[in-house]
C-alpha cells in the first residue's frame, strides 16, 4: 500500500512538473534580415534553434559554396534543432539533440540574455570538434545557455562534413566562379559568420565583437577562418583549444584533391558529377565505408586559402 501511494505522489510530482514547464514556456520572437522567428525563453534566456543560415545544399547545390538564405513570409518557428550534417556514428561520446541527420543542415543556434541591455552585447561563434567527419552544433556540451546567462551571446552553427563538406574534383572547379572545389565546410563556417555579422544586433549582441571558438576540428577550423582573406572584418578575437593549421602537417593543392576527387568517381562507377550529384546522400554516406576510397580534408582550393 505504502509502495502504491509513493509511486502515485511521484506520478503527481512529475506530472506538475510538466504542467508546470508547459505553462512556464514563453515562445520570442526576433527579427532577422530573412524574416521574423520565433524561439522561447527559459530561465533569463532567449533561445533561437535551428535558424537557417544559407539555402539547403541539395541537388545541384551539393558541392557549392553556401547559397543565400531566400526570404519568409509569416514567422517561422525556430524551437528545435535543425538536423545534423551527414555523418558515420563514428564517436561515442556525441550527445545529440537534433532530429536526425541530412543534407540540409546548414542552421545554427542563438542563446541569448533575456534582460535588455543598452550597450550591445559580446558575441561568441562556436565550432564543434569531431575530426570534420562527425559533430554537431546542437551537441550539449556546447549549449550556449550558461554564456548567456554571463552576458555572452552565444552562437552555434552546423557545417558540411567529409564528403559532402571536403569534396574536390576537376568538374566542380570548372564550374565554380572561383575555380575552386573543397572546402565547403569551411565555406559554410565563413556564410555563418556573415550571417552573425548582419543579424546579431537584433540579438542583442555587437557585430563589432565577434570572437570565434572551437575544440579539435574546432579549433582547427578556427584558425582557418584566422587564415582565410573570407573573414576579413568579421572577427574580433579566437579562442582555439586542441588544433591549428600548423600542427596537421601538408596540405594537398587543389590539383592533388582533384586527382582524389577522380580516383572516388571511379570507384562508385559514376561518369562525371552530375551522376555523383544524382547518389543519394545516404548512399554516398555509405560508400565512404569502403577501403578503397580516400578521404577528404582541408586543402588550399585558392579561395578559401589563396595559393
Amino acid at each position: 500500500m505504502k509502495k502504491t501511494v509513493l509511486v502515485m505522489v511521484l506520478f503527481g510530482l512529475l506530472l506538475k512538473g510538466y504542467a508546470q514547464e508547459k505553462h512556464d514556456t514563453v515562445f520570442v520572437r526576433s527579427n532577422t534580415e530573412n524574416g521574423v522567428i520565433e524561439g522561447f525563453e527559459r530561465a533569463g534566456v532567449k533561445i533561437f534553434r535551428g535558424i537557417p543560415y544559407a539555402q539547403p545544399p541539395v541537388g545541384e547545390l551539393r558541392w557549392r559554396e553556401p547559397q543565400p538564405v531566400k526570404n519568409w513570409e509569416g514567422v517561422r518557428k525556430t524551437t528545435h534543432f535543425g538536423p545534423r550534417a551527414m555523418q558515420l556514428p563514428v564517436f561515442g561520446d556525441m550527445r545529440f539533440r537534433s532530429n536526425g541527420m541530412s543534407e540540409d543542415c546548414l542552421y545554427l543556434n542563438v542563446w541569448t540574455p533575456s534582460k535588455n541591455n543598452r550597450e550591445k552585447l559580446p558575441v561568441l561563434v562556436y565550432f564543434y570538434g569531431g575530426g570534420f567527419i562527425a559533430g554537431d552544433g546542437s551537441e550539449y556540451r556546447y549549449d550556449g545557455e550558461s554564456m548567456a546567462r554571463q552576458g555572452i551571446v552565444t552562437v552555434t552553427i552546423n557545417y558540411r562534413l567529409g564528403i559532402f563538406g571536403f569534396f574536390s574534383h576537376p568538374e566542380l572547379t570548372k564550374e565554380s566562379p572561383h575555380r575552386a572545389s573543397g572546402n565547403y565546410g569551411l565555406l559554410d563556417q565563413s556564410a555563418a559568420l556573415q550571417w552573425v555579422k548582419r543579424n546579431i544586433a537584433h540579438f542583442g549582441g555587437d557585430p563589432d565583437k565577434i570572437t570565434i571558438g572551437g575544440e579539435s576540428a574546432g579549433s582547427y577550423s578556427v584558425s582557418a577562418q584566422m587564415a582565410s582573406p573570407l573573414s576579413r572584418n568579421l572577427i574580433a578575437g579566437a579562442i582555439g583549444e586542441s588544433g591549428s593549421l600548423l600542427g596537421f602537417g601538408k596540405m594537398l593543392s587543389l590539383s592533388e584533391a582533384e586527382k582524389m576527387g577522380l580516383l572516388f568517381q571511379k570507384a562508385v562507377g559514376a561518369e562525371n558529377i552530375r551522376e555523383l550529384r544524382n547518389i543519394s546522400a545516404d548512399r554516398l554516406l555509405e560508400m565512404t565505408k569502403r577501403r578503397d576510397i580516400p578521404s577528404f580534408g582541408v586543402i588550399v582550393d585558392g579561395y578559401f586559402f589563396p595559393d
